[in-house]
């Protein structure tokens, strides 16, 4: 089998940076493109400059010529831009692994409409550590369906935009399903004042913003006399940039579907 053509969007960012040493790393991916924003000051520079490596790829703003040379296009930017990108891989029939956090429902449905159409892996975290606690979660929850409040604490980079992020959302709902409930009916986002006694039937939300926190998550389930946390910390964001690569693979293989991160490692 010749090697997947991946393209990377928001490649001048940090997780962009990462996604392309991945890429670089791997023996049965090849890098096609490296997406930028346009005006962005690195356009023009080789997507391997930042390792000392020459690829023979140029950080580009044309949408138009990445999605007609690669198989898959990685992206891990923000919601308008994703936007832009779903448009362009309907126009030329390309695969799409979506990380970017953050989008409205109208947003997400554009992804879901996309889905029928082309393949495409969307997930809050690429991470297979997030991915299996999810899991976990939806077996806690479960067994802590009553006496216990759920409250999740999330912190990041300063340089993050949105809040909660979307892996603490995408453990609210695992929870909430497991639960029977409805996020959007049941979710807390912050405190303040005075706000009345806690309600048990919620799932409260903190968010940290600080330094340079790649990501972690707690979730705590407090009873009378114990408490329970589940936790995962990364440290780097090397574990996304792998899953999303696993996400990748697991495109090649399929045509037209929306898929999550449950799906590409089995764990439905």
């Amino acid at each position: 089998m010749s090697p997947m053509k991946i393209a990377i969007a928001g490649a001048s960012g940090r997780m962009g940076r990462m996604l392309i040493e991945a890429v670089l790393n791997e023996s049965d991916a090849t890098l096609a493109g490296a997406l930028d924003r346009p005006g962005a000051p690195q356009l023009g520079e080789d997507a391997g400059a930042f390792l000392g490596q020459r690829t023979g790829v140029a950080l580009t703003d044309d949408i138009e010529q990445v999605f007609a040379q690669a198989d898959c296009l990685i992206d891990f930017t923000r919601p308008e831009g994703t936007m832009t990108y779903i448009d362009a891989a309907l126009r030329h029939g390309k695969k799409l692994v979506i990380g970017t956090t953050g989008m409205s429902e109208t947003q997400r449905e554009a992804v879901r409409a996309a889905g029928e159409k082309i393949g495409i892996v969307f997930a809050a975290n690429m991470s297979v550590g997030v991915n299996v606690t999810l899991k976990l979660l939806e077996f806690a929850a479960r067994h802590f369906a009553t006496g216990y409040d759920i409250e999740i604490i999330e912190a990041h980079h300063r340089h993050k935009v949105d809040a909660p992020s979307g892996t603490a959302l995408a453990m609210g709902e695992a929870i909430a399903g497991a639960l029977g409930r409805d996020l959007k009916q049941c979710a807390v986002y912050g405190r303040n004042g005075v706000t009345g006694e806690r309600d048990p039937s919620t799932i409260g939300f903190s968010a940290i913003r600080g330094g340079d926190i790649v990501g972690d998550h707690t979730v705590l389930f407090a009873g009378t006399g114990e408490r329970i946390e589940i936790t995962h910390k990364s440290a780097s964001r090397v574990s996304y940039a792998q899953g999303a690569l696993r996400a990748a693979r697991f495109l090649a293989e399929r045509d037209a579907g929306l898929y999550d991160m449950q799906d590409v490692l089995g764990l439905r």
